[in-house]
């Protein structure tokens, strides 16, 4: 039995037929003027994006880079708990990875959120206080979707095995809890099917369509294990309406419902 957070996503997933992760990523040197003004003009910015894009989203990720301050903290629970009156699960891009009471402290932001990206480098230890969560969803990197992953991802071990094949076999081991999945990114494809077939049943999280011109067909066609899965555009999306004319957030929306369709064609294809 998968872990509740894969539950509900799997819910969430069939509800509005999506797959779509949008990524709440809020460059306070991006927001539009129509919230500079607010107390928290973060979380007023991802309130109006919420509105316009919940009936085609799958999950919200907020990234932590963006909230870690006083007022980003704030403006991040906001966001949260507005996510959650929709019924709509949020996962923190942390990337976290340490050991002992760091790991320990990093691990209580789940008291927040409904799952996490963590980073395997540190090896077992560092994400027990992590996977030891029954109830989250824990996302294990393996293969990123940025220029520069290939430079110590793709190193080839003694084992003949490239270094991303070894994490994706060490998060199959750790699945204990039916809680794991993988960041696998859209912008390698041939590296995704690899590590689909490597781990049949675990979801993964699909970043780098959108702005970074990831494969959407791949990412559907090996993203999802029994249909559970998350492709996640986040500028692609939530700055739609920085080009646009007309309203900054409809046009949010409309790239979230665009994006959705796109792959919801794939996902047929594949049924």
């Amino acid at each position: 039995m998968s872990a509740p957070f894969f539950d509900w996503l799997g819910e969430r997933i069939e509800r509005v037929n999506s797959v779509v992760s949008v990524g709440l990523d809020p460059d306070p040197n991006r927001l539009p003027e129509t919230v500079q003004d607010a107390d928290l003009p973060r979380w007023a910015f991802n309130r109006r994006i919420i509105d316009a894009t919940h009936e085609h989203a799958a999950c919200y990720k907020p990234n932590a880079a963006f909230y870690e301050d006083g007022d980003g903290w704030r403006a991040l629970r906001e966001t949260v708990a507005y996510a959650h009156g929709k019924d709509i699960p949020v996962l923190l891009d942390a990337k976290r990875g340490d050991i002992g009471n760091t790991a320990r402290q990093y691990a209580e932001v789940l008291d927040m959120v409904d799952a996490i990206t963590v980073n395997p480098y540190l090896g077992r230890d560092a994400l027990d206080p992590f996977l030891s969560r029954e109830d989250k969803g824990i996302f294990i990197l393996a293969r990123t979707s940025n220029t520069g992953a290939a430079a110590i991802q793709d190193l080839e071990l003694a084992s003949g095995e490239p270094l991303y094949e070894h994490v994706t076999s060490l998060a199959g081991e750790w699945n204990n809890h039916d809680n794991v999945g993988l960041v696998v990114g859209a912008t390698a494809p041939e590296e995704l099917e690899e590590i689909r077939e490597l781990a049949p049943e675990l979801p993964f999280l699909v970043p780098g369509v959108g702005a970074q011109g990831g494969d959407e067909q791949a990412a559907v066609e090996h993203g999802l294990a029994d249909g559970v899965g998350l492709v996640n555009s986040s500028r692609g999306i939530i700055f739609a309406g920085e080009n646009a004319r007309g309203n900054f957030f409809d046009a949010a929306g409309q790239a979230a419902k665009n994006l959705k369709h796109g792959l919801n064609e794939y996902r047929s294809q594949n049924s």
